[in-house]
Protein backbone atom coordinates (compact mmCIF):
# COMPACT_ATOMS: atom_id res chain seq x y z
CA UNK A 1 0.00 0.00 0.00
CA UNK A 2 1.39 3.39 -1.05
CA UNK A 3 1.78 6.40 1.24
CA UNK A 4 0.44 9.83 0.40
CA UNK A 5 2.44 13.06 0.68
CA UNK A 6 0.47 14.24 3.72
CA UNK A 7 1.35 11.08 5.67
CA UNK A 8 5.05 11.44 4.82
CA UNK A 9 5.01 15.07 5.96
CA UNK A 10 3.14 14.17 9.17
CA UNK A 11 5.67 11.48 10.12
CA UNK A 12 8.63 13.78 9.49
CA UNK A 13 7.08 16.63 11.50
CA UNK A 14 6.29 14.30 14.41
CA UNK A 15 10.01 13.56 14.70
CA UNK A 16 11.31 16.99 13.63
CA UNK A 17 8.64 19.48 14.81
CA UNK A 18 10.36 22.58 13.40
CA UNK A 19 10.85 21.02 9.97
CA UNK A 20 9.76 22.75 6.80
CA UNK A 21 8.79 19.89 4.52
CA UNK A 22 8.08 20.01 0.80
CA UNK A 23 6.91 16.78 -0.83
CA UNK A 24 6.53 16.17 -4.56
CA UNK A 25 4.97 13.04 -6.08
CA UNK A 26 7.37 12.36 -8.94
CA UNK A 27 5.22 9.94 -10.95
CA UNK A 28 1.71 10.47 -9.64
CA UNK A 29 1.69 6.89 -8.38
CA UNK A 30 2.03 7.52 -4.63
CA UNK A 31 5.21 5.45 -4.65
CA UNK A 32 7.97 7.77 -5.87
CA UNK A 33 8.48 11.04 -4.03
CA UNK A 34 11.00 13.83 -3.68
CA UNK A 35 11.25 15.53 -0.30
CA UNK A 36 13.05 18.68 0.80
CA UNK A 37 13.37 18.89 4.59
CA UNK A 38 14.80 21.89 6.44
CA UNK A 39 15.28 21.60 10.21
CA UNK A 40 17.50 23.19 12.83
CA UNK A 41 17.97 19.66 14.22
CA UNK A 42 20.29 19.04 11.26
CA UNK A 43 22.85 21.63 12.42
CA UNK A 44 26.24 20.04 12.91
CA UNK A 45 25.12 16.77 11.33
CA UNK A 46 26.56 15.24 8.16
CA UNK A 47 24.27 14.77 5.17
CA UNK A 48 24.19 11.02 5.91
CA UNK A 49 23.14 11.68 9.52
CA UNK A 50 20.45 14.10 8.34
CA UNK A 51 19.04 11.52 5.94
CA UNK A 52 19.15 8.85 8.65
CA UNK A 53 17.08 11.14 10.88
CA UNK A 54 14.44 11.47 8.17
CA UNK A 55 14.39 7.72 7.45
CA UNK A 56 14.00 7.05 11.18
CA UNK A 57 11.05 9.48 11.24
CA UNK A 58 9.39 7.41 8.50
CA UNK A 59 9.14 4.53 11.00
CA UNK A 60 10.14 1.65 8.74
CA UNK A 61 7.93 2.67 5.82
CA UNK A 62 10.90 3.34 3.55
CA UNK A 63 11.20 0.42 1.15
CA UNK A 64 7.78 -0.88 2.13
CA UNK A 65 4.82 1.51 1.77
CA UNK A 66 7.19 4.12 0.39
CA UNK A 67 9.14 2.71 -2.54
CA UNK A 68 11.41 5.64 -3.48
CA UNK A 69 12.28 8.95 -1.84
CA UNK A 70 14.71 11.44 -3.39
CA UNK A 71 15.77 13.29 -0.25
CA UNK A 72 17.32 16.72 0.11
CA UNK A 73 18.01 18.05 3.61
CA UNK A 74 19.48 21.20 5.12
CA UNK A 75 19.72 23.05 8.40
CA UNK A 76 18.68 26.38 6.85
Amino acid sequence: MAMDAAEIEKLIKESLPDAKVTIQDLRGDGDHYAAHVVSSAFKGKSRVQQHQMVYKALKGNMGEALHALALQTSAE
